[in-house]
Parts: structure tokens; C-alpha cells; sequence
């Protein structure tokens, strides 16, 4: 583990904080901070998974979280179950340097349970570090693979959806487009075709070039890092500003760059590009593109 993690004020307040109460058993940091392989800044969020003897307490008053800072806001994540277990969490950014905490509270049955499964759920396999365990509740816990995350290359059946659901968002943002609905237009093509559609396509390029071994981060964070110069660029193209004609050619554009990254998808995993559907859905495109209104 990084030197930085020990001599970091932050962690060593997060330990100091779980020592003194006696209800919290142990005290686990995971996420990036504790991946040898992932991209860390003076950003990067703590992630911390505090072991107690009851959670509700932590759930039902928000006050201990000030010892960490100043809250500036927080998302409350509702109670939940996993491994049959109540749990929560609270994502929590602090006014002080940029400071941010994932605070997420689980019974001590649950850490058992988890220790007990030979596989390691995603939230630790990410990359752990035991910061703190009173009990030796952690020993039985299997080592991080940091393997959480990684995209498995697609079926031939999910690369096709992929393809037709885009084309289906598509005639929902030309729709918007010939109506000059620019909010509903936005929010389709940059969310729905690019974000998500265009979006898993590009992952499934990048992790054929890496082998299939890369994680692409959240919401594509290290597409830039990862992805072809060309490509990049290519994506950059594609958004613009709130001119209803500069949004058309996006979407034509948007459409262009799906074909060909989906068709490198293709030929890497043996799966033919629909080209008849492409050119047949473009084609409607631009009847709803040129439609008298």
C-alpha cells in the first residue's frame, strides 16, 4: 500500500474517529485509494466502511459527520439490504480543501457474512485497505482482485440491442428536434444515445485494446486517457451548443460514430454491423429532418 495512505491526515482522523467509540468495530477503506492502478488527485473521494454494533443511531442523527468538517451538502442513501443485512450510506462533501467522504455503515453480522463468501463483493474487490478491527472481524476477508467493474465482452444479442435501442432513441431526439423541443432533444442525445448507448460501445472498444483488463471509471471517466486520439475527437465533435441545426448534425454525427466503433466492436468479436438497419433508420432521420411542419 502507498506510503501516502499512511501519512495521510485525513485517514489518520477517520482512524482516530473510529478508535474512541465503542460501538464502531472496524473501519475499512476501499475504492480507488486503495487500487495501485487507479488515477487518484487531490479530489479523489474516501470511501469508508465503518463496522457497528448498530447502525441506526448514524442513520437517525447526522450530527457525527460534522467531526470530520464542515458539511457543505450530502446525499442520504436510504437503508437497504445486502447479504440479508440493514445498511447505509452517506455521500458527503465537506467545504475544506475539496474534501470528500463516502460513509457507508454496516453491521457487524454483515461483515461476517461478507468474510464468509469466497467471493468478494465489487465494493471491496475495487481495493481495500482494513484501517481498523478491534475483533479480528476482517481476517477472513479473500485479497482484492480489482477486477470489480470491468466490462465482459458483450453477446452478440446485447451488441445488437445496443445498436437498435440507439437507433430507437434517435427518432425520439429528431422528433424533438423537428418540434424545436430543445430540453427533451438535449437530454435523449446527450443522455440516452450518447451517455449511455454510444457510450457502452466505446467501453467495449477500449477494452479490446487493453485486453479487456481496464476499468472505464464512472460515466467513461478514462475514455480520454484510453481511447484513440481519433476517436476522441470524433466524440468531441458531437456536442454543441442549443442551435437546433447545429443538434441535427450531432445526431447524424453521433449516428456516424456508433457505426464505426460499433463496427470495430463487430469485427474484434466476430458480430457483423447491421448496416441495412443503419442506413435505413438515417434515411428516416432525415424524412423527420426535412418534414414540412
Amino acid at each position: 500500500m502507498r506510503n501516502r495512505l499512511t501519512e495521510d491526515p485525513i485517514i489518520q482522523r477517520i482512524i482516530n474517529w473510529a478508535s474512541v467509540r465503542p460501538d464502531v468495530r472496524a473501519a475499512i477503506l476501499t475504492s480507488s485509494l486503495c487500487n495501485p492502478k487507479a488515477p487518484v488527485d487531490r479530489l479523489s473521494d474516501y470511501d469508508v466502511i465503518f463496522v457497528v454494533e448498530d447502525i441506526h443511531p448514524y442513520h437517525e442523527n447526522d450530527a457525527w459527520m460534522s467531526d470530520f468538517g464542515r458539511v457543505l451538502v450530502l446525499w442520504r442513501d436510504p437503508i437497504r439490504l445486502d447479504y440479508g443485512q440493514e445498511r447505509f450510506a452517506r455521500i458527503t462533501q465537506y467545504e475544506d480543501d475539496g474534501l470528500k467522504i463516502d460513509f457507508t455503515f454496516w453491521p457487524v453480522e454483515l461483515l461476517r457474512r461478507v468474510v464468509a463468501d469466497p467471493k468478494l463483493p465489487d465494493e471491496l474487490d475495487v481495493g481495500y485497505r482494513v484501517l481498523l478491527d478491534k475483533d479480528r472481524l476482517t481476517a477472513g476477508l479473500q485479497p482484492p482482485t480489482y477486477r470489480a467493474h470491468i466490462p465482459s465482452p458483450p453477446t452478440e444479442a446485447e451488441y445488437l440491442d445496443v445498436i437498435e435501442e440507439f437507433f430507437h432513441e434517435a427518432t425520439y431526439v429528431a422528433k424533438h428536434l423537428w418540434r424545436d423541443d430543445l430540453i427533451p432533444a438535449k437530454f435523449q442525445l446527450e443522455k440516452d444515445m450518447k451517455a449511455d448507448l454510444l457510450l457502452r460501445m466505446l467501453e467495449w472498444r477500449m477494452e479490446i485494446d487493453h485486453g479487456w483488463s481496464v476499468k472505464p471509471g464512472v460515466h467513461g471517466r478514462e475514455l480520454k486517457r484510453r481511447t484513440r486520439p481519433e476517436l476522441w475527437t470524433e466524440l468531441e465533435r458531437t456536442y454543441v451548443g442549443a442551435g437546433i441545426e447545429d443538434n441535427w448534425g450531432a445526431m447524424f454525427a453521433t449516428a456516424e460514430l456508433m457505426r464505426k466503433v460499433a463496427t470495430e466492436v463487430g469485427e474484434a468479436l466476430g458480430y457483423a454491423y447491421p448496416e441495412e438497419l443503419h442506413q435505413r433508420a438515417v434515411r428516416y432521420l432525415q424524412w423527420v429532418k426535412n418534414l414540412e411542419k
